[in-house]
């Protein structure tokens, strides 16, 4: 009868102590990036259909998909390992206020959802909250891992937004930082998928520590 040896964690050295990286915290980050594209691959379907088919099918169409973006990035909102809490729940408060926003806004106007959100640019001030917590993931991979497409998708977003709500870009200059987005999302979710896992946990050992922090001060 033979038994089998568990492979032993392997053990960090963190900036509080060591920690080690168990099955859980895999999951996470897989779970964390199977959103993020999910959300990617939703956005670039949409993208395309206002760019290269804006029939009255295909608008109809988008209200589907921005639905499974808006979930898939919900998903990946509750995973992403963030040091400070303060933060992670701020933008978990945002992405559900423009998911709030983004239901009203589909049920009190008989026009699809993407032509109620065009033609009505104070409805920004709704769902452009959705749009803040996902801002809000591409300044932390920037912040974290220094990456071209995060660094270029970070200020693109706000700039079409706020383009849009106060009238100022072209319906050209819309359109092509509409496809940038869509673009640089997709190389942003592809590289995920690539990357080792155990830089999207952290150090655990803070995370720990700040924890501590708080229970100490009855947070």
């Amino acid at each position: 009868m033979t038994t089998q040896t568990v492979p032993a964690l392997q053990v960090y050295q963190g900036q509080f102590g060591q920690f080690t990286i168990t099955q859980s915290d895999r999951l996470s980050v897989i779970i964390y990036r199977f959103g993020l594209m999910v959300a990617a691959v939703s956005f670039a379907i949409a993208t395309a259909l206002v760019l290269f088919s804006p029939t009255a099918a295909a608008i109809q169409a988008i209200t589907p998909l921005y639905t499974l973006f808006a979930l898939a990035l919900g998903v990946s909102l509750f995973t992403i390992h963030i040091y400070m809490a303060s933060l992670h729940r701020l933008l978990q408060l945002f992405w559900l206020i423009g998911c709030i926003s983004a239901f009203i806004f589909a049920h009190v106007d008989k026009q699809p959802f993407a032509v109620t959100i065009y033609h009505e640019p104070l409805s920004i001030f709704g769902v452009g909250f959705l749009f803040a917590a996902l801002t809000g993931i591409y300044f932390k991979e920037a912040f974290c891992f220094n990456r071209l497409e995060t660094k270029v998708l970070t200020p693109i977003v706000p700039l079409l937004l706020l383009g849009h709500l106060t009238g100022i870009l072209p319906t050209s200059g819309e359109q092509i930082l509409l496809a940038t987005w869509a673009i640089f999302f997709l190389v942003f979710a592809v590289r995920k998928v690539i990357q080792p896992i155990p830089p999207d946990i952290g150090d655990k050992s803070v995370f720990d520590y700040l924890k501590s922090q708080r229970t100490a001060k009855g947070v």
